[in-house]
């Protein structure tokens, strides 16, 4: 599978993209919608990779490194420290709630989500399926109790009190409140337990090498055959856990069309790409409708 570049044939004008987007959703049944971070930019998350595909983050912690690791440990609680207000400040934009306003509409059937910021559901969308899991929300990895991110936080700034706050300010945050740190900036960090067992926690999300839980595969599997049509928002589908659900439509045979700035990984699939802010196209498109 190749990566087409911006003159991909599925390539088309704006205007034309939501006229043919309006008609499906006119015509057709509701539409399964996947979503990546290309789609929170404009609540002040940013996204993962540029136009062209590229990772523009430091390299991010790995599911296998954190389980086996101590200091990988605390070198991510350290990074999340610094990147969270970014992500637990962070409100729905206009696309989360156009999404949820298609969904009360009998337009949308569910949102597959490959973000971990919970603002879907805060935007009002009911039926979502979080691939990769919750940022907000923190698991113990011995006896699974969970707790909410939020606290955690607390608990951070209180045994670490030395650690400067201006370091938020600095730091490149990821879309999963991962923060770019020098080495030296964790040295020291100091890393809470669980209370109820004294295990360690982990963010209730898919790192990467780690496997999104056979039962969201299966749901979100059982939305594709049910959905009339696929619509991208947003993602690149660079990692296989999105891709395959529209290569899993495009099998089927059924429309997919993609609202994403730069390249995607299903550029060869798509019946369509509007190379176009995620937002401004989804409001338009409720005007439309």
């Amino acid at each position: 599978m190749g990566y087409n570049n911006a003159m991909s044939p599925s390539l088309v004008a704006p205007e034309a993209g939501l006229t043919r987007l309006t008609d499906l959703l006119r015509h057709g049944g509701p539409m399964a919608v996947i979503t990546g971070a290309g789609l929170s930019t404009a609540s002040g998350i940013p996204a993962y990779r540029d136009q062209h595909g590229q990772w523009q983050h430091s390299r991010p912690i790995q599911h296998q490194e954190f389980l086996r690791s101590e200091t990988v440990q605390r070198r991510y609680w350290a990074r999340s420290f610094v990147g969270w207000p970014t992500i637990g400040r962070a409100e729905p934009n206009a696309g989360h709630h156009a999404l949820a306003r298609l969904e009360r509409a009998g337009r949308v059937h569910t949102v597959i989500t490959q973000n971990v910021d919970g603002l879907h559901q805060r935007a009002g969308s009911q039926r979502v399926i979080e691939l990769h899991g919750r940022i907000g929300q923190v698991v113990c990895l011995s006896c699974r109790q969970t707790y909410p991110r939020h606290e955690v936080q607390d608990w951070l700034t209180r045994i670490n009190p030395d650690v400067d706050p201006a370091m938020a300010a600095m730091a490149r945050t990821a879309p999963d409140g991962d923060a770019h740190l020098e080495d030296a900036a964790h040295a020291g960090f100091r890393v809470p337990a669980c209370p109820a067992c004294r295990g360690p926690l982990k963010p209730d999300v898919v790192f990467f090498g780690d496997n999104v839980p056979r039962d969201r595969v299966a749901e979100a599997t059982r939305v594709m055959d049910d959905a009339s049509a696929l619509l991208v928002v947003g993602s690149t589908l660079m990692v296989y856990s999105g891709f395959r659900f529209a290569s899993q439509a495009h099998r089927l045979g059924k429309p997919i069309i993609a609202i994403n700035r730069g390249v995607t990984r299903a550029d060869d699939l798509l019946t369509a790409k509007i190379d176009d802010d995620c937002s401004t196209v989804l409001t338009r498109l409720l005007d439309a409708l």
